[in-house]
């Protein structure tokens, strides 16, 4: 089974345990009208949303190269992340227009032993979302699962926040934290949203992959690679590509040279896990050439 089945794998699960944690906060949640478990209910539907999202960016990101893409279609991945940052900025707007709303329309939420317990389950669930779907994103190397469950991280602190809510109406605290905690609640997936898109624009904007003093000194290694240089490397965690130039002995004919980057390229995607292109540019050695 390759990494995309796995990955739509575990997005259909978390899609179904979602969708449920949904439902159980935004239907009580409207019926005790607490405005804040009914912000984290439709922050929860959100996840929703992006695992759906998340499944179309894996089934175009699964698309094997053609001509049009040489390098293949698994940025798409990267695409649905952003995209799934997009959609929790909007989350955060309505869940702060719905904060301010009750500002302005104190409603006194009806607090009952069923409200905890709700709030503790879909807790519950959500950190085993939040742990299974990192887990999985880090081991599969995937954005998307990764960017998802930073999401979902969010929803924990946010239910978190709901709880205090409900304790502190409880205990008699003025209305007003409930629509104070909205507005917390919105900051957190506000939080979410920058954290998804810094991570996907590294990628998207070919920031550095691999150290790159790792790289040479793994070219270094290589019996007839005399210096290294220009090194650079970009890329998923999955899809590495890595470009450096090598002097060789101006001696070497043509063959040995290339059975000299042959064998870097060889040794750089053993050493480095992730790397699938590496391109060799090889110079004549020149001992007045500074390495970089």
């Amino acid at each position: 089974m390759n990494s995309f089945k796995k990955v739509k794998q575990v997005l259909m699960l978390i899609l179904i345990l979602n969708v449920m944690v949904a439902l159980a906060k935004l239907l009580y949640g409207m019926y005790i009208k607490s405005a804040s478990m009914v912000a984290d209910g439709y922050h929860s539907l959100s996840d929703s949303s992006g695992n759906i999202v998340g499944l179309v960016g894996i089934y175009l990101a699964s698309k094997p190269e053609d001509e049009e893409h040489p390098y293949g279609h698994k940025k798409f991945e990267t695409f649905s992340s952003i995209f799934i940052s997009i959609m929790l900025f909007v989350v955060s707007y309505n869940v702060l227009k719905e904060a301010y709303s009750r500002f302005l329309n104190l409603v006194v939420p009806k607090i009952t032993l069923d409200s905890f317990i709700i709030m503790i389950v879909t807790l519950l669930v959500n950190t085993f979302v939040f742990t299974y779907e990192y887990r999985q994103g880090v081991k599969l190397k995937s954005d998307i699962l990764v960017s998802d469950s930073l999401h979902t991280k969010s929803d924990i602190y946010v239910s978190v926040s709901v709880l205090i809510t409900l304790i502190a109406l409880k205990v008699g605290i003025p209305t007003y934290i409930d629509p104070i905690m909205s507005v917390v609640i919105s900051i957190f997936i506000i939080k979410a949203g920058i954290e998804i898109i810094k991570h996907s624009s590294d990628i998207l904007c070919d920031r550095v992959v691999v150290d790159s003093k790792k790289i040479h000194d793994i070219a270094v290694s290589v019996k007839g690679v005399l210096s290294c240089h220009q090194i650079r490397s970009r890329g998923r965690e999955d899809d590495i590509n890595i470009d450096l130039h090598i002097m060789v002995d101006p001696s070497e004919n043509i063959i040995d040279a290339h059975d000299i980057a042959s064998q870097l390229e060889e040794r750089l995607k053993k050493e480095i896990p992730g790397v699938t292109e590496v391109i060799v540019h090889i110079e004549p050695y020149n001992k007045n050439e500074i390495e970089e």
